[in-house]
């Protein structure tokens, strides 16, 4: 095939003009620095550090509290069953045993000086405790946290709690089901079977309603014929 005049030399010098030029290589041979632009990078903003932050305390928190949870055999916590008895010792100084408050109705709380829901409901008891004491009535509070027995105090008293606190121990919350959340309350009558458990915060009627349910219960044979023994002295000869 002929190739017209003129065209052959051309075309080839112009293809060659037209191929792409290879990338021009700095000196030592290393290509040059890729454009920023391209990379469409998003600024790192000040919360991300934050938000991480938070992600892990949870993280911490939650796996804390499921360890106390799944840590040891605890018991099934249910209605009708006896309250576990124990011994703590109070703000005050004496040891405290739930045993000793047979023949009462008992509040017994689980909280901590961190927990929110606990500071609105503590306002309650104290309540509670003015108005029902008299019928027999005994508040008990169990703190489950780190802080200090000074801590503890200082903080029971900003409340104005009237009704003894004791220094809670992990082996008493497990007797109690672990105690998954705080605050949890568990409602105990007078014979000393388990009335309610509450978990969480629930509303003030409603506590009382579990109250009064704990005071119209009876105590058991054994303890009522001991009060009646205890009480009446024997006739004289």
């Amino acid at each position: 095939m002929e190739t017209l005049p003129g065209t052959g030399e051309h075309a080839q010098s112009t293809a060659e003009s037209q191929s792409p030029a290879e990338p021009a290589e700095t000196p030592q041979g290393v290509p040059p620095s890729p454009d920023p632009k391209s990379f469409n990078l998003a600024p790192r903003g000040p919360l991300v550090p934050v938000v991480v932050a938070v992600v892990v305390a949870l993280m911490l928190y939650f796996g804390y509290h499921q360890a106390r949870r799944t840590a040891g055999s605890s018991p099934r916590i249910t209605q009708s069953t006896v309250a576990p008895d124990f011994s703590l010792e109070s703000l005050d100084g004496p040891t405290m045993r739930l045993s000793d408050l047979r023949g009462k109705a008992v509040l017994l709380n689980f909280w901590a000086t961190w927990c929110g829901p606990c500071k609105i409901e503590m306002p309650w008891f104290v309540d509670f405790q003015k108005q029902y004491g008299s019928q027999g009535l005994q508040i008990v509070g169990v703190a489950m946290d780190d802080a200090s027995k000074e801590d503890i105090g200082k903080f029971a008293k900003d409340m104005g709690v009237n009704y003894p606190i004791l220094i809670g121990k992990e082996a008493v919350g497990d007797q109690y089901g672990g105690v998954p959340a705080l605050p949890e309350t568990f409602l105990i009558g007078r014979d000393g079977k388990i009335v309610d458990k509450i978990i969480g915060l629930r509303g003030k009627a409603e506590i009382e309603d579990s109250i009064k349910k704990a005071l119209d219960t009876r105590p058991a044979a054994s303890q009522a014929s001991a009060s009646e023994n205890t009480a009446t002295p024997p006739p004289q000869r």
